[in-house]
């Protein structure tokens, strides 16, 4: 769990300098969206210098960053004042190097499994020079390390095997009762927390549902069984803890599709965030007591290859065609709103023409409540806010990895906002006697 403490950053004597070099990351223990502001002193004034991020995750594998800053007059650089001359970005921003994070083994995504045991250690170097070819022979002049948690201190985890439903619980300290949240990941299946620990230690009780390829579900998922989902919010619902009589919904991709669906067939939903998803179903048949829902197959054959990746968005066909009216969701029957935040540059699906296509339907059958947020240059995996910007990455549903598409100061900054936004749609629309908001 995470423990606060206090922070004096680190010093060293440059050789040659009666001051002592310094570099501080304030705080030092955070949680992971929150902003940290990094400073550097002691340095010879107006001299380029390199600032360096690294961090290992859980399966061993390296992430790094780097830019280049030139120290003002007093010899110090502060990001939040400072611009980045070159590296991997350049400009003005405080958390450039966290959002610059790329993986040393091509394709691999920084992700948090253990959200609960330990944080990120993200370990912060500084050269006295501009470092373009970094090796060992390449010493940093002072170095410190930040804790980036998952979990507030209080927040419980609780594993989840109800009936059919796996996941984890995430409760927030204290009595409540808290806004209850259904907070899913896309087709790949199993089951990541840290979204839902975060929504946690933000003040929403957060059921992580897994819906495959997690314990003894099934590897896939055929059918859309909209059963299962129900289960899901009636067993939220249940807890003490949890405030109202509806839940929310927030999830991405495939996930935010079965999202849309909750919205629209189950009387527990009462506000949903769909993040860069279609409108229609797409491959998988959907059933729900008496009603079933045909899916709309995938045009395998048209994926487009580019050198070693693959982009997916030509494989979802228009929902616009006559023959595949019956698959476009109906999101006019939702109980509550409905909130479609979409990445523009998204590349793995064509989220806003979808989100706009939704948003068109709903207004010719009455419903108002339906808002689209768009994201000018964000990509397709919109995450909490100062996770690294990820365009590509390895797939388990291909053998090739997929492009998401974006842009990295754009995308980063969509998720600042996104996250924020996301957070005060769900805290104004659940509850007892909430009205739609945005």
């Amino acid at each position: 769990m995470m423990i606060i403490t206090d922070i004096s950053g680190s010093l060293c004597r440059c050789s040659g300098s009666p001051e002592m070099i310094g570099l501080a990351a304030t705080p030092e223990v955070s949680l992971a969206d929150e902003p940290v502001r990094i400073r550097a002193w002691g340095l010879p004034p107006q001299t380029a210098i390199t600032l360096r991020a690294w961090v290992r995750d859980e399966k061993g594998d390296i992430f790094h960053s780097r830019a280049f800053y030139q120290t003002d007059t007093e010899g110090k650089v502060d990001l939040e004042q400072s611009e980045a001359t070159g590296g991997d970005f350049r400009g003005i921003y405080p958390m450039g190097l966290f959002w610059a994070l790329k993986p040393t083994t091509p394709y691999r995504r920084l992700i948090k499994q253990d959200v609960m045991g330990s944080p990120f250690l993200v370990h912060l170097e500084l050269y006295p020079s501009v470092l373009l070819v970094p090796s060992e022979d390449h010493l940093p002049a002072v170095t410190t390390v930040v804790e980036r948690w998952y979990v507030a201190p209080g927040v419980q985890r609780l594993q989840v095997r109800d009936g059919r439903v796996r996941g984890a619980l995430f409760l927030p300290p204290g009595e409540g009762p808290f806004p209850g949240v259904i907070e899913m990941f896309g087709g790949l299946g199993g089951l990541l927390e840290f979204r839902s620990s975060l929504l946690a230690s933000r003040g929403f009780a957060c059921l992580a549902l897994a819906y495959s390829a997690y314990e003894d579900l099934p590897k896939f998922m055929p059918t859309v069984d909209l059963t299962y989902f129900e289960e899901a919010a009636q067993f939220l619902l249940r807890n003490p803890k949890v405030s109202g009589d509806g839940v929310g919904v927030v999830a991405v991709c495939k996930a935010a599709e079965i999202a849309l669906c909750m919205a629209s067939y189950l009387p527990q939903v009462q506000a949903t965030v769909c993040l860069n998803c279609p409108n229609a179903l797409y491959g998988n048949f959907l059933t729900y007591g008496n009603i079933s829902m045909e899916a709309i197959p995938y045009q395998i054959q048209k994926v487009q290859i580019h050198s070693e990746t693959i982009q997916f968005s030509s494989a979802l066909d228009d929902p616009r065609k006559p023959e595949y009216q019956d698959s476009v969701i109906p999101i006019e029957r939702a109980r509550g709103p409905v909130l479609f935040c979409v990445g523009d540059k998204d590349q793995l699906c064509e989220s806003l023409f979808f989100a706009n296509e939704a948003l068109a339907r709903a207004r010719k059958k009455g419903k108002q409540n339906v808002y689209v947020r768009r994201y000018p240059g964000a990509g397709h995996l919109l995450e909490p806010p100062g996770s690294p910007f990820c365009p590509v990455s390895q797939s388990a549903f291909f053998p090739v990895p997929v492009i998401w598409g974006g842009e990295l100061v754009p995308h980063c900054t969509a998720q600042e906002t996104c996250w924020r936004e996301m957070r005060d749609f769900l805290h104004s629309n659940l509850g007892p006697g909430t009205k739609s908001k945005l």
